[in-house]
């Protein structure tokens, strides 16, 4: 793993078992999201899930408080890596970055 991608990962990893509802989340699904957050794709995507929908509930299952904490227009990759003071390594390189949130608003509305 890069150095700085070492370090996203410990800063995710960190942020997210801060939230953990219990050991479980804390000791297996807090690494399996902070490491699939490293990943290319929408986090939904990269952790196997069909929509924003279900990585929403996912965390609100698993991470309540930072669910609760987090606001609606905002994507899971974004909010995470906000939280970190960090910038995805997907987001830096994405070229859609100024309509990032048009499929959120179209969800949203549906």
């Amino acid at each position: 793993m890069i150095p700085e991608h070492e370090l996203m990962y410990n800063d995710v990893k960190s942020l997210l078992v801060s939230y953990a509802l219990n050991d479980y989340a804390a000791t297996v699904l807090a690494p399996m999201v902070a490491q699939r957050s490293l990943m290319m794709n929408h986090l939904y995507e990269d952790m196997g899930f069909e929509s924003r929908t279900e990585m929403g509930k996912f965390m609100k299952r698993n991470f309540p408080k930072l669910a609760g904490e987090k606001p609606k227009e905002k994507l899971w990759k974004k909010y995470l890596y906000d939280r970190i003071g960090s910038i995805a390594p997907a987001c830096a390189t994405c070229d859609d970055q100024l309509t990032c949130f048009k499929c959120i608003v179209k969800e949203l509305s549906a």
